[in-house]
This record gives structure tokens, sequence and C-alpha cells, in this order.
């Protein structure tokens, strides 16, 4: 059992976070290789307009598996704190309880996106002549809800005992798997758009029986008594009320991006092209930041329940130094290199596409230390159990966007779009940085 978990209440900070994160920071870039494969393939051997159609819908991918992300990563939080307290009792009862509940969640958020799917692209203004692909692409991808869910779900239960390899590992295969899927779906057998989509299904799939089998076989921590297996009201809430605000919060922000795109797609298809591909590289790029922030979660919620909260500020100094240097470093890759990344979706005769692409990269890169900031002081709050005060950080994001959306887009066009996301995350740090000060004062208090 000791090799398979992890304590993260003893110990130097800086190389605990560091060792924890890395795993995690590979395999979320391994995780966005399937959607700079998905888009690569689609924009190089199909067409500009299969590839803006596959983007049409990403602000309401976000929106939707956003909130079952969230969920699951603050349904691990109380087994995290539990796991810290050694109260493992009370943590494999939290965890059979989490397990009931997201199948519940997860089929009710497939049956009514499946079903309003076509609607939303329409209200996102859609253009005409990809609104098909996009459907198909949107349909197939909203069925596969269950599997993400579950995978997220399972992932965020080994991280939160202290594994964050094990995912990893998975996420090699399944993306290797992908990316086979890729060509022969798109390639071999003509699926276009479709093919792309049903590739991920199937990996997210096989991704979640891997995680089932691993933790049946490797965590004996987690062998459950028959009344550890029972559904208790007392549970069931305490994980409401740490997931729900947390996939809110996700829900929220992506309202702001849902209205983004919607100004962007108004724009036509040579600027959701140039989103799209923008938008895949950036997220290749930034869940570096976002998993560091998953880090602290785990960090922060271990020493919160071990109650060593004089730990916790020293993390988050060592995470910022973590976060200044990656920052930089993106900095000169992504302002020089941007155009030939976007010449991996697009070919180079594409030039007011590749321009467009450029300038939201350039942009975008200049604020990674805001966004960086963002994710290690929301997930920080987070896995100390504050998730309904981080929450409001989501909101903060909405109205910038929002604003952005209504009253900069019609003016400046696809460069207002471009500084849709950074104004978005320098609003939630004026609301975060106050906020983490008043947890930590609380919490020190507290102990």
């Amino acid at each position: 059992m000791a090799s398979k978990i992890k304590d993260m209440t003893t110990g130097r900070p800086f190389p605990l976070i560091l060792k924890f994160a890395l795993p995690l920071m590979l395999g979320n870039l391994l995780q966005q290789t399937y959607s700079l494969t998905d888009a690569a393939i689609v924009g190089k051997y199909l067409n500009i307009e299969s590839l803006a159609a596959i983007g049409a819908s990403s602000s309401v991918l976000f929106f939707i598996l956003g909130f079952c992300n969230g969920c699951c990563s603050g349904f691990a939080i109380p087994i995290a704190q539990k796991f810290g307290a050694k109260d493992y009792s009370m943590m494999r009862c939290f965890v059979n309880n989490g397990l009931k509940i997201s199948v519940v969640i997860s089929l009710i958020v497939t049956l009514v996106t499946c079903l309003m799917c076509k609607k939303i692209l329409i209200w996102l203004n859609t253009p005409t002549e990809i609104l098909d692909g996009a459907y198909i692409y949107l349909l197939i991808t909203f069925s596969g809800i269950p599997a993400t869910f579950f995978y997220n779900l399972l992932s965020a239960v080994i991280r939160a005992l202290g594994d964050s390899k094990t995912p990893f590992y998975f996420l090699i295969i399944t993306t290797v798997l992908n990316i086979v899927l890729d060509f022969l779906f798109i390639l071999g057998f003509k699926l276009g758009v479709s093919g792309a989509a049903l590739a991920t299904l199937v990996s997210q799939a096989v991704s979640v029986l891997l995680c089932f089998r691993y933790m049946k076989r490797n965590f004996p921590i987690l062998k459950s008594e028959a009344f550890e297996k029972r559904v208790k009201w007392q549970y069931v809430k305490h994980l409401l009320n740490a997931g729900v605000p947390m996939g809110l919060q996700f829900s929220i922000t992506a309202i702001g991006s849902m209205m983004l795109q919607n100004a962007n797609n108004s724009l036509g298809t040579v600027c959701v092209a140039a989103f799209t591909a923008a938008m895949r590289i950036k997220m290749f790029f930034i869940c570096v930041l976002d998993n560091l922030g998953i880090a602290m979660a785990t960090y922060c919620g271990q020493n919160y329940g071990a109650k060593k909260t004089d730990r916790i500020l020293t993390g988050i100094k060592d995470s910022a130094i973590m976060m200044t240097i990656y920052s930089a470093v993106m900095f000169f890759v992504l302002w020089f290199f941007a155009r030939q990344m976007g010449e991996w979706f697009m070919d180079s005769s594409e030039v007011q596409v590749l321009d467009n692409t450029e300038l939201f990269l350039r942009i975008s890169v200049s604020f990674y230390l805001a966004l960086g900031a963002l994710s290690i002081l929301r997930c920080s709050i987070q896995g100390v159990g504050f998730t309904k005060l981080s929450m409001f950080s989501g909101v903060a994001e909405m109205i910038a966007r929002v604003c952005i959306s209504l009253f900069v887009v019609p003016i400046y066009g696809f460069k207002g779009v471009c500084f849709g996301d950074p104004i978005a995350w320098c609003s939630a740090d004026l609301f975060l940085i106050p906020a983490f000060w008043f947890v930590f004062k609380k919490i020190s208090a507290k102990k």
C-alpha cells in the first residue's frame, strides 16, 4: 500500500509538489494531444470547414465537460482530507457514495445534452456551412459523457491518495490508441469529423476500464466493508457541497466562453477556424498551469486534513516559483513560433487564418502569469474546502467575457476575441488574491 499512495503532509513542499505535479502535467499534455491530433488530421486531410466544425462547439464542451470534471475534482477533496487525517473508513464511505452519485449525474447530463445540442449550436450562431458537421461531432462527444465523468472521478480518487503517476501511464496508452483510431476512422473509414469524436470516445472508455482494474488490484486501502458501501445522505450532501460548486464554477466560467464563441462565430468561418486552431494550441500549453493547480488542491487538502496549515502557505510560494519559470519559457516559445504551430492544422496558403491564430496566441501567452496565479489560488482554496467561495472567481471570469463579447468584439473584431480570456483571468485574480488571504487567516485561526 505504501508504494501506491503518497502522504504530502511531511517533507519539503517544493519537491513534493513538483514530483506530484509532473505526472499530472505530462498526463494532461497527452490528453490535450487528443484534441491536437483530431484537429490536425481534420484540418490537414479534410478542409478548413471541417476544422471549423469541430471547433464551433468548443465552448459548449467546456460548459458541459467542465461541470463534470469540476464535480469529480470536488468529490475528491473530502477523500484527500480524510486520507490526510488517517480516517480511512470515512474516506471509503466518500469513495463509494461518490461513485453512486456519479452514475446518476452523468446519465442525466448525457440525456439532456444529446437532446439539446442542435439548438445550442444554432444559438451560438454557428455558420450554416459547418452546422451539420458541428452537430454530429457534438452529439457523439456528448454520448461519451459517462466515460469522461468516470475517468475523471477515478483519476481524482487515485490522485487524492497521492498517486499521480498511474493516471499518466494510462493516458500514454489511451493517447496512442486515440491517434491510431483517428487515422483509422477519419482516413481509413472516411468518417470525417464524426470519426474524430468516435476515436476520443473509445479511448476514454478504455481509460475507465484501466482505472477500475488498477484500483481494484492495487489499493487495498479502498477495500470496503458492507456499511461503507451504503448510500447515506450525510455523505451525499457533503460530496455535493464540495463537488457541485466546483462544477458550477466551470460552467459559470463557460457561459462567458459561450458568449465569446457566439461573438466569434458571427465573424465567419475564417475566424472560427483560427479560433479552433489557436484554442487547441493554447489548451495544450496552459494545461501545465492547470495541473499545477490540481496538485495544489491535493497538497492543501491533505495538509488541511492533517491540521498543518503552515505548510499550505509554503506550498503556495513554491508553486508560484514553478509557475513563473514556466510562463517565462512559454512566452518565448509562443511569441516566436506561434505561426509555425498554426501550420500544424492548415496549409501555409491559409494566410488570413494563420495571421489570426498567431495574434491570438501572442496575446494569450502575455497573460500566463495571471492564469497561473488563478489556477494555484483557486485550487488551493478548493483544497481546504471553500469550494463555494472559489466559485465566485468563475463569476468574475464570466462577467469579463460577456462584456468583451457584447462591447469589444463588435468594434475590434477578432482582436477583441483574443483579449477575452486574458481579461477574464485578470478579473478572477482581483477576487482570488484577497479571497485566499481571507481563507488562510480563517483556517489558521481555526487551528
